[in-house]
């Protein structure tokens, strides 16, 4: 028997006059007036739509388009985004308690301090009535199973008690979020920032946490039964603890070995050492310095001086390296996530007469990164990983 074929959805496009028509009426509701109506935006487009500060508790944005729109400390509790398509959307402080996420996507929304407490995240596929084959499942978009928050910002959010099995969370900045006793079997957290997030009492069965970053959260009677925890970093040193030597010191003498032209102190090599211990680099002479494989990861770097470094492989998600020297630095598969580059040098670097050394990202993951403002001339990006970077001019 031939599979049915799959008819396009017909979205309606509305626009912000008919949206706040349809929230005032929402409100009336709301507030037992006569005249009020519940909002229904089932299968609209709303992309760019502001629902700033709008109580739209129980409204129904089923399968709607609502890309780039504004729901800053908007009420949607118990609403339901059922397959809705919020890719870059804005739910800063948002409430979405208890509402229905299933299948919906947040690729590279911005969730911070949202609460979604009880919110449910499940896998989800968008089903129309069919006089052939009763349900048919609607191919509205490629997302929309699983619910996918990849890349999004959920810092601070309450997402205590959730139902987020399979869920894509991939890159998602969640530091400081509340996950306490949330369902996350088999969701993948690959390369998400957890930093100080509350996990105690979840259920991380069969979860990739491949690269995340686990420092400081809590983990009590959480339940990491086949996790993938490979290159998982956590409070523990990820190699050579710095903290344990002299680094005042070992950092003085290479100063000293680069303003002397390497007749006096002696350069510093760090490959693979873990440098978060130092807290600081701001404004440090380093020129050179080798740190192959070393982890930054969320150094305040502001201002310093890396011209001509090797940091091949090296973990620098998070790191602070605002208006920081990095002409012709070596970062081949260096990890730069959600860094911050903004005005950073990373043009070529003089060596010799006619001689320039280019920087070097061939392979480096950028995702989410901040390079508005810096000097990238000459700098190879080949397979770089780019998505979600801000200030990058196209090519």
């Amino acid at each position: 028997m031939a599979a049915a074929a799959s008819h396009p959805l017909q979205y309606r496009r509305l626009g912000q006059k008919e949206a706040d028509a349809a929230c005032r009426k929402h409100a009336m509701l709301q507030t037992g007036r006569m005249g009020g109506q519940r909002a229904v935006f089932s299968f609209s487009d709303l992309s760019g739509v502001s629902f700033a500060g709008r109580d739209l508790r129980d409204a129904d944005f089923t399968g709607a388009v609502l890309r780039g729109a504004d729901f800053s400390k908007a009420r949607l509790d118990s609403a339901s985004l059922f397959g809705a398509d919020l890719e870059g959307a804005t739910l800063r402080g948002a409430s979405l308690k208890r509402a229905d996420l299933r299948g919906a996507c947040f690729r590279g929304a911005d969730l911070t301090a949202a609460d979604l407490s009880e919110a449910d995240m499940r896998e989800g596929a968008i089903t129309a009535a069919d006089r052939n084959v009763g349900l048919r499942t609607v191919d509205a978009r490629q997302e929309a199973n699983p619910t996918s928050l990849a890349g999004a910002n959920l810092q601070r959010s309450k997402l205590v008690g959730i139902v987020a099995a399979r869920a894509d969370f991939s890159d998602a900045r969640m530091k400081q979020a509340n996950l306490h006793r949330a369902n996350l079997r088999q969701a993948d957290l690959s390369g998400a920032d957890l930093a100080g997030a509350d996990l105690s009492g979840s259920d991380l069965t069969g979860a990739n946490l491949h690269d995340a970053v686990l420092v400081g959260a809590k983990m009590a009677l959480s339940n990491l039964t086949q996790a993938d925890m490979t290159g998982v970093l956590t409070d523990k040193a990820a190699g050579a603890d710095v903290g344990q030597l002299d680094h005042a010191a070992m950092l003085a003498e290479h100063e000293l070995w680069c303003e002397t032209q390497a007749q006096g102190g002696k350069p510093l090599n760090l490959d693979g050492a873990d440098l978060r211990a130092l807290k600081s680099l701001v404004a440090r002479n380093l020129p050179a310095l080798s740190a192959r494989g070393a982890v930054f990861y969320g150094l305040n770097m502001q201002g310093v001086r890396l011209a001509g470094a090797h940091l091949e492989g090296a973990d620098l998600r998070g790191c602070d390296l605002r208006e920081a020297d990095l002409r012709g630095v070596r970062l081949q598969g260096a990890r730069l996530n959600m860094a911050d580059l903004r005005h950073a040098a990373l043009g070529p670097l003089a060596v010799g007469e006619g001689r320039w050394l280019h920087a070097d990202l061939r392979a480096a993951v950028l995702r989410g990164a901040d390079l508005t403002g810096a000097d990238l001339r000459g700098a190879r990006l080949d397979d770089a990983d780019l998505k979600g970077v801000k200030g990058l001019e196209p090519a």
